[in-house]
């Protein structure tokens, strides 16, 4: 584990900009903080640097077919189902806008929702929306999986919580993109940073 700072001042060692030992500015501080969530951000839509799938749940109430889900997912994945007061799950198929727009009578059917269209358009309040098909006659249970996303950083001294080999990648492809077009990079960084994020990537590859 490390703090923020850490990681920022090690990014600027491989650039060259700061010594060992060295403090970030107050400029510094602040501009480089910003640039560091601009590129975690730009990860949390690659795939293959999202560590883990977790799983959400969302009350479906009868004959509604659209909800808002809060804290809005980079992206929702297979498997999917809707579960009954029961316990009995009925799988459910993420669909996309085209095909949701193909049905025709939204509201036919009210039975167990076996389609799931999400809707992830910005929103300023970090919300989505999900429509469902049919409308359930019920009230039921969807649960969903989402990619878990990488971590933003609140301030300097918030402690990275991130797997194994996260902080080299984080470290070496932050200098890069501080460098870019204002200091030359040596093909070692280069080299590090190509290889530490290749390392992520075979690893979230690997099936669950």
């Amino acid at each position: 584990m490390a703090f923020v700072s850490t990681l920022i001042l090690r990014a600027m060692r491989l650039t060259g900009e700061k010594a060992r030992g060295g403090t970030l500015t107050t400029d510094e501080q602040v501009e480089c903080l910003a640039e560091l969530n601009t590129m975690m951000e730009s990860w949390q839509l690659e795939h293959l640097m999202c560590y883990s799938i977790t799983e959400r749940t969302l009350a479906l109430t009868a004959s509604t077919e659209s909800y808002t889900v809060t804290s809005r997912p980079s992206k929702i994945v297979d498997p999917c189902f809707v579960r009954d007061n029961s316990g009995y799950d009925t799988p459910v198929t993420i669909i996309n806008a085209e095909a949701y727009g193909r049905i025709v009578d939204k509201d036919a059917g009210f039975t167990v929702p076996t389609k799931l269209f999400p809707d992830y358009g910005f929103s300023a309040t970090s919300t989505m929306t999900a429509y469902v098909y049919p409308s359930p006659s019920a009230s039921l249970t969807l649960h969903f999986n989402t990619w878990v996303e990488l971590q933003n950083f609140a301030n300097l001294s918030t402690i990275v919580l991130l797997p194994k080999g996260y902080q080299l990648a984080i470290e070496s492809n932050f200098a890069i993109h501080l460098a870019a077009g204002l200091i030359p990079i040596s093909p070692e960084v280069a080299k590090i940073a190509r290889e530490s994020k290749a390392a992520i990537k075979r690893m979230n590859s690997k099936p669950a």
